[in-house]
């Protein structure tokens, strides 16, 4: 009898399966309840009769969700924000653990340990709104994707990945004649499609649900992004009333949430199952080797 088939590993499939599916049901649960909540009438919300499934079903708060045009706005300065600040987090990021991952680069650890202590400590809020204030960059894209450019967790995770691809290739392109931008370019990037597609998503997800620094530094609503408008909503602050809205559109001020939390996250719903088996060999790449 292989070690497979004994009673005992049976018995581990079966507990570890049931224990595995428990936790998906629990972890979709909130999301569930929250497209159901999208789709409900506003009264049976009320009435607390929304669990799983819509009751009284309805599209009538995603018309008016739709109809706002605040809402479409901040939903594409979001979009915006997020591709250029992945864009640039990523330059940064990659040429950065590049740098980290040579062992000879004299300074190497004096590096390593600025980035690292960046983790542990920072400067404050108060300081960062001064030097964002004094920057100019107040009321600018640049106050959302500059400070948080470099994640160290990231930083750390590519230089481990980088120092696992062979030396023997790079010392081979040098040979060849070709610089250290294009053996960056043309050798080790093209091996590192894993590792460069976890950290997108990493920080796409970031930037995508980022809202405090916009909240911090931006005083016009037409920069906001949704997710600024969505804590606005939640907060009270957007009503049905700063859109125009009559008495009847009044009744969706419960559900008009849900709808809302439901259109913010769908892009990264969509985008994450072409991502996900990158995800997952990027990760233990980078966490395995060193």
């Amino acid at each position: 009898m292989t070690v497979d088939r004994t009673p005992g590993r049976r018995l581990f499939r079966v507990v570890n399966a049931v224990v595995l599916a428990g936790v998906v049901l629990v972890t979709l649960y909130p999301f569930v309840n929250i497209v159901a909540r999208s789709l409900s009438d506003e009264f049976a919300i009320r009435a607390g009769k929304v669990n799983l499934l819509p009751v009284g079903f309805t599209f009538h708060t995603y018309g008016f969700v739709a109809s706002d045009p605040t809402f479409w706005t901040n939903y594409r300065n979001t979009v915006v924000y997020t591709v250029v600040a992945t864009a640039i987090a990523m330059i940064m990021t990659t040429c950065y653990a590049y740098v980290l991952s040579k062992r000879h680069l004299k300074g190497r650890t004096f590096l390593i340990g600025v980035a690292v202590f960046t983790m542990f400590f920072s400067g404050g809020l108060i300081p960062n709104y001064v030097l964002i204030s004094g920057l100019g960059m107040k009321d600018t894209i640049w106050a959302i994707v500059l400070p948080n450019a470099i994640s160290v967790f990231n930083l750390l995770v590519m230089k481990t990945f980088f120092e696992g691809i062979p030396a023997e290739l790079e010392e081979a392109a040098a040979i060849d004649g070709m610089s250290t931008y294009g053996i960056l370019l043309r050798i080790v990037l093209p091996l590192s499609k894993a590792v460069i597609a976890t950290m997108v998503l990493f920080y796409a997800v970031s930037f995508w649900n980022s809202w405090f620094p916009a909240f911090l530094y931006m005083t016009q609503s037409d920069l906001f992004p949704v997710t600024v408008y969505l804590r606005n909503l939640t907060a009270g602050a957007t009503t049905g009333t700063s859109v125009g809205a009559d008495a009847t559109d009044m009744t969706v001020a419960t559900n008009i949430k849900a709808v809302t939390m439901v259109l913010t996250v769908l892009p990264i719903l969509t985008i994450y199952p072409f991502v996900q088996r990158y995800f997952v060999k990027g990760v233990m790449l980078g966490a395995v080797k060193g």
